[in-house]
């Protein structure tokens, strides 16, 4: 179960990150409002990690530089509570890898023998309890996050709520649109995803289940809560790799059509869409998309953006 949590606490911090850069992403393609990641307004909500996240997104945005105030007051929630659910995981990173980290060089096995005192010490070093936390713990974080880029990816294809972008973020031609269907089936994959790791989250070290006639009557469960935590990080960069697709089709979009300045944006932006542009062209007419998703997926798992790294 500790070799899973260390497993799962390199990637939960990855995707944490991602999301942080996928919200810049979305933000923009939604010609959203900056001001909503502003250091004055976080220096009131004094969570480390929360910060470091509103920090990151107004970097991404070239806030202080060329601040976009948008014809709408307040963003959806999605938008300007990201920082406030990456946070979440962010701030709860440092005490799951203090506590994985003790639990890894710790001795785990009974009995416990003592060879300078010559005693052989029976207890119950083997309970998972501390892991089965932080699995649990983790898992809640990572499914908020794969919630968050599912509704990001729901505002973007949606034409109530996208701020003038295409249906679907179809990039079809006038006369091909109505036939063209864009990120639809994405979206509705995502919903999926996200619904399966969302039910995942219930908490597997308070099923703790009696054997060997009442000897081990008290278990940690620690094992299966890593396993739920591996599959709903699995899930959650699913949903990521789908809304990081659609945020830089809805980037593109605007700077085709004039809506978006591309030399205002910040350079680390740039590249992160050039880089996506690279291996997924740009959604015109209909395709199959179940390979690039799992290239994106890949791309994710192998840590292939550096994100952050300064900060």
């Amino acid at each position: 179960m500790t070799a899973l949590a260390c497993q799962a606490f390199d990637r939960s911090e990855y995707a944490s990150r991602l999301m942080t850069r996928i919200t810049a992403l979305a933000s923009i393609a939604l010609k959203g409002n900056s001001n909503h990641f502003d250091d004055i307004l976080f220096s009131v909500k004094p969570h480390v990690g929360q910060q470091n996240v509103a920090k990151r997104i107004q970097h991404d945005l070239n806030h202080v530089e060329h601040p976009r105030n948008s014809d709408r007051l307040q963003d959806r929630y999605s938008i300007r509570c990201a920082p406030h659910v990456i946070g979440v995981l962010e701030d709860s990173l440092p005490w799951l890898r203090n506590m994985i980290e003790n639990e890894l060089n710790s001795a785990n096995d009974n009995p416990i023998i003592d060879g300078i005192g010559e005693h052989v010490l029976h207890g119950g070093h083997f309970y998972g309890g501390h892991i089965a936390m932080a699995m649990d713990s983790m898992k809640n974080c990572v499914a908020n996050l794969a919630d968050l880029a599912d509704r990001q990816i729901a505002t973007m294809v949606d034409v109530k709520m996208n701020n003038g972008l295409p249906s679907n973020l179809s990039a079809a031609s006038s006369e091909r649109h109505f036939i063209n269907h864009g990120f639809k089936a994405i979206q509705i994959g995502c919903s999926a995803w996200t619904a399966e790791a969302l039910k995942l989250t219930m908490p597997a070290s308070v099923f703790s289940r009696s054997t060997e006639c009442h000897n081990q009557d008290k278990v940690s469960m620690g094992t299966i809560a890593a396993r739920d935590c591996l599959r709903i990080l699995q899930l959650t960069e699913q949903v990521l790799a789908a809304t990081l697709l659609a945020a830089v089709q809805g980037v593109r979009i605007r700077i085709l059509n004039n809506e978006i300045d591309a030399s205002a944006l910040n350079p680390e932006i740039t590249a992160m869409i050039d880089d996506v542009a690279s291996f997924f062209d740009l959604l015109e007419e209909d395709r199959p998309t179940d390979m690039i998703l799992r290239q994106t997926i890949e791309y994710i798992q192998t840590q292939r953006w550096a994100l952050y790294q300064t900060s």
